[in-house]
């Protein structure tokens, strides 16, 4: 029986007051076993991060555990190895949200550029993303961003082209939002402090403000997520059972709206502490050693 037959919706999400642990465990590997849309691909093992060099073999470790789960997998970065990623991914029979990582190193952006451009002409994108947060963290003014996008267009016509940042960025940069084919909004209650009793409402509003700011564009909820472990940001509070109830919400609107949502992420990865704190660290699905966290 499908996790949208099994449960109960309300404006604020499934009811999960008659819920045991063992319940919610079963609701949330019903709806992970039956397959998600999208998973934010975590690459990088312990004592690894940014700048490390991926192999091979790495990515398809990590993407053999993901592969029954999903159907698209997002990478962040085609450089150091990362962009790998996105044939390997078709190897294992999933389609690609491809990312350009920018920053403030011009001649770093020049090689993320370059090599989203050639994974797009191998046809391993499906989706390309240029840029990450790029307004979010001040590195960039849109008009380069503009300008990155434009020139990536340029190179691989055909493949729908996008730009990540948090959703509300697209409402104070049009130009971005104008040049985007498809909107690609981050949207996390977590970092914006809300309690998980009110984050499916925080994150349904967070969605339809990235959609009137797209026009009539298509959105994608490129990241949202709950970690289980860490300090509290505000009035959010990281738990075993909010994070796996936030996933149960996020995946029954998507299910029930046709939403398209990237999850946030497949692994912990360590190295996200330096700039998260401590809760960096704890929101995969699968721990930094492979291993299903949740059910």
């Amino acid at each position: 029986m499908s996790s949208k037959s099994r449960v109960h919706t309300s404006l604020a999400g499934v009811d999960f007051s008659a819920m045991s642990k063992n319940e919610l465990d079963r609701v949330f590997l019903e709806i992970l076993n039956a397959g998600i849309h999208g998973l934010a691909f975590s690459v990088y093992l312990e004592n690894q991060g940014p700048g490390t060099q991926i192999s091979d073999d790495q990515i398809r470790t990590r993407m053999q555990i993901i592969q029954p789960y999903t159907r698209w997998v997002r990478s962040f970065s085609c450089i150091d190895g990362n962009e790998l990623i996105p044939g390997i991914a078709h190897e294992y029979g999933l389609r690609t949200l491809v990312g350009a990582w920018l920053g403030t190193d011009t001649k770093k952006n020049e090689k993320e550029i370059e090599g989203v451009i050639q994974v797009g002409k191998a046809g391993h994108a499906d989706i390309i993303a240029v840029g990450n947060e790029v307004l979010l963290r001040g590195d960039l003014p849109e008009e380069q961003i503009v300008e990155y996008m434009a020139h990536v267009k340029r190179n691989v016509p055909g493949i729908p082209i996008g730009y990540v940042d948090a959703y509300y960025e697209f409402t104070l940069h049009p130009r971005i939002s104008d040049a985007c084919d498809i909107i690609l909004a981050n949207c996390y209650p977590f970092w914006e402090g809300y309690p998980f009793e009110h984050s499916l409402l925080y994150l349904k509003d967070m969605y339809h403000r990235a959609m009137k700011a797209g026009n009539g564009k298509k959105v994608i909820v490129t990241e949202t997520g709950w970690p289980n472990r860490g300090s509290a940001e505000r009035s959010a509070l990281p738990s075993y059972e909010n994070a796996v109830k936030y996933f149960i919400n996020a995946f029954q609107w998507a299910l029930d709206e046709n939403v398209e949502i990237f999850y946030f992420s497949s692994f912990d990865e360590t190295w996200k502490i330096a700039a998260e704190g401590d809760v960096g660290a704890y929101w995969g699905l699968w721990d930094k050693n492979g291993k299903l966290k949740y059910g």
